[in-house]
């Protein structure tokens, strides 16, 4: 899908929409429960609905509502299952230890550049245990038994390798640890991980810093949850409201595990005016963009650093960042793991964008067209639906000017 934005202020009150993030890990949990449970308020973007596709691949059972989903306890868990992973990291890294301790293993495919993600981590640690691992293009094929035992994982590479193996190690029959050998990044992820697991009954201990003691043996305790709001999607709207707009918004959890929810600390720290601004992104990569889009239009000089992981997402993102800004008429500067950005006093707009298949991207474009001089147009903006379905629909409801949507 096509679009032209007119540049419009955007106004009134905005439901962020549920987190993505919480979301994957409370199915995650209910689908390994041993009775019913609800997970509420929920959003059926294109991740979470692989994620619900991998559940019910294992042979866990559930029946979907409008905006919830119930599951039940499976009778079986499937041998070897196909999981289709559709573009979701979270949905495969979760999924690939699971399925060794449940299921034997199984194949594992997926689209756009999800194959190609680093599984590095845990390919070393699996075939260390004798796990077969093996992958011919976009498909990897695993057989073998998880076992319990001590597993060490880099911590700078992605998160979501520390998550999956905190889901399945619980589950083995005896006890584990994980230890991390190098710094956690995104370490708001793993403890939003963690608040779900103990929520569900599952103890797990950090004895130190990057040190998990697991007990085996243990069961997931069944729990209605409701999803919050996703910190990583208000981002843009802060985003928003830094460029003038005026955009109330609902529905913030402002205690929550939620890494991105620094994105509320980083706004005022880039409304200082006339002033150089460095920001260590490690722990929330997903803000970037709009971060950037912020930085792009203050006064003074900003620097966004420890960025590197940014160029194995949906796009090599620190790259599109700075493409997408410097066409609309910023100005920055992209370094190997970080991005330099000088300050506009405005965007000149009248061009063609490329969403480059990356639902960040496309949304960081479309708050930037509201401070555009002229109209800008996006190809591939539908790629929203990864992560925020209705983002375009709450995008005209706030007053955008779109041709190429029809909002209804």
């Amino acid at each position: 899908m096509d679009l032209t934005i007119h540049p419009h202020k955007l106004s009134g009150t905005l439901t962020i929409p549920p987190s993505k993030s919480q979301a994957h890990r409370l199915l995650l949990a209910a689908g390994l429960s041993q009775k019913i449970c609800t997970i509420s308020n929920l959003s059926f973007s294109e991740d979470i609905s692989a994620t619900l596709s991998c559940l019910r691949a294992m042979g866990i059972p559930f029946q979907q509502g409008s905006d919830y989903v119930t599951l039940s306890p499976h009778q079986s868990y499937t041998s070897k299952p196909h999981f289709d992973c559709g573009e979701s990291g979270s949905t495969l890294r979760f999924f690939i230890p699971i399925a060794l301790a449940l299921c034997g293993g199984g194949t594992f495919t997926g689209r756009g550049r999800l194959m190609k993600r680093p599984q590095t981590p845990y390919q070393t640690l699996f075939e260390n245990q004798g796990i077969l691992w093996q992958q011919e293009q976009d498909i990897l094929t695993l057989q073998g038994q998880l076992t319990s035992g001590s597993y060490s994982l880099p911590g700078d590479v992605s998160s979501q390798f520390v998550t999956g193996l905190l889901y399945a190690l619980p589950l083995l029959d005896g006890d584990s640890e994980l230890i991390l050998t190098s710094a956690l990044e995104s370490r708001g992820y793993v403890d939003l991980t963690l608040d779900t697991l103990s929520t569900f009954g599952i103890e797990i201990e950090e004895s130190s810093t990057g040190h998990f003691k697991i007990k085996g043996n243990q069961t997931y305790q069944a729990q209605n949850q409701t999803v919050e709001g996703d910190w990583s999607q208000a981002g843009f709207w802060y985003a928003a409201n830094f460029l003038d707009n005026q955009v109330t918004l609902q529905g913030l959890n402002t205690t929550s595990k939620q890494g991105d929810r620094q994105v509320a600390q980083h706004y005022w720290t880039l409304a200082r005016p006339n002033s150089t601004v460095d920001l260590d992104v490690s722990q929330c990569p997903d803000l970037v963009p709009p971060l950037a889009l912020m930085a792009a239009l203050r006064s003074g000089t900003t620097h966004l650093v420890n960025a590197a992981r940014l160029r194995m997402k949906e796009s090599d993102r620190l790259h599109t960042v700075a493409i997408t800004l410097n066409a609309l008429g910023g100005h920055v500067e992209e370094q190997t793991d970080s991005l330099t950005i000088q300050g506009v006093s405005h965007f000149s707009g009248g061009v063609t964008i490329d969403c480059c298949n990356d639902h960040r991207i496309a949304m960081m474009a479309a708050i930037a067209a509201t401070v555009c001089q002229q109209p800008i147009t996006l190809t591939g903006a539908d790629c929203v639906k990864k992560s925020y379905p209705n983002f375009w629909a709450h995008y005209q409801q706030l007053g955008g000017v779109l041709d190429g949507f029809l909002l209804g």
